[in-house]
């Protein structure tokens, strides 16, 4: 029989680095807001800034989603692994107890 391991605490960093990611990549969509042409160098690299905004803007919404979604998944996949371990060896204490007797 093989063991089956799941390091849930890893899997936790995993989903607390996505909502990192989620909250970076929905908080600020242009690089180059809040700054002027002048701070930038020109108003070339604004306008290429905003340019970049725009467009990502189509896939934005989906990609922070799906990342949203990902770190839920794996949130409870690492809550459900913890909750199966803590079940099944409840069982086998109580299967030990019972055979003990």
């Amino acid at each position: 029989m093989s063991e089956l391991k799941a390091d849930t605490k890893r899997i936790r960093e995993c989903s607390r680095a996505l909502q990192r990611i989620y909250d970076a990549f929905t908080s600020r969509a242009n690089p180059a807001d809040d700054h002027a042409h002048t701070e930038l160098g020109n108003q070339l690299v604004v306008d290429a800034f905003k340019d970049f905004a725009d467009n990502g803007k189509l896939h934005r919404k989906d990609l922070a989603e799906q990342l949203r979604t990902l770190g839920t998944i794996t949130w409870e996949a690492a809550k459900n692994y913890d909750a199966v371990d803590a079940a099944l060896a409840a069982a086998l204490r109580r299967c030990f107890a019972a055979t003990a007797s």
